[in-house]
């Protein structure tokens, strides 16, 4: 594992920085140390054999989406709607300019992964994995179109469930 970390760490920031990119201006962790703990976390953790390179990154992906939700709970936790907000982008959420809760959003993918855990493995390998179609149809073994079908159904499921949430009408 050390000796791979020099190899991807530039990809791995990459990654940090498309996750942190999305939370409040004021953050206090920055893409570095978001890279830092996902490396520590993912020593933690049993020896892993990674199938190929995307499925590292979505472990990796995983980890960092896992660390901010940490911080998010943490922040909540210490003070009630702590401002722990992620922006997606156009490709998740309808209307562009909205913006929406981290711990809504997890909420949101634990309640897509119960009713469909391929369209939750597409959203996590996509979104937080930074995969592209023909990347996340590849990993999991399935035809792009399928991820295309499965990706525009998974979007829709969570921006209505995340409205469900905050007590809009879906």
């Amino acid at each position: 594992m050390r000796r791979l970390i020099p190899l991807v760490y530039n990809e791995l920031r990459r990654v940090a920085h498309h996750h942190i990119r999305r939370e409040r201006p004021d953050h206090t962790l920055q893409t570095t140390a978001l890279v830092h703990e996902a490396y520590i976390s993912l020593t933690k953790q049993q020896t892993m054999d990674f199938e190929n390179r995307a499925h590292f990154f979505a472990v990796c992906a995983q980890l960092m989406r896992q660390i901010l939700l940490q911080y998010a709970r943490r922040r909540r936790a210490a003070k009630r709607d702590g401002g722990r907000r992620l922006t997606l982008d156009s490709g998740i959420v309808l209307p562009k300019s909205r913006s929406i809760d981290l711990i809504a959003l997890d909420d949101a993918l634990k309640e897509l992964d119960r009713l469909d855990p391929e369209q939750s493995r597409i959203v996590d390998l996509r979104f937080f994995g930074g995969l592209s179609i023909q990347e996340t149809a590849h990993f999991l073994g399935i035809s792009p179109a399928t991820v295309k079908r499965h990706w525009s159904t998974a979007r829709l499921c969570l921006h209505n469930q995340i409205n469900r949430a905050k007590g809009y009408d879906a």
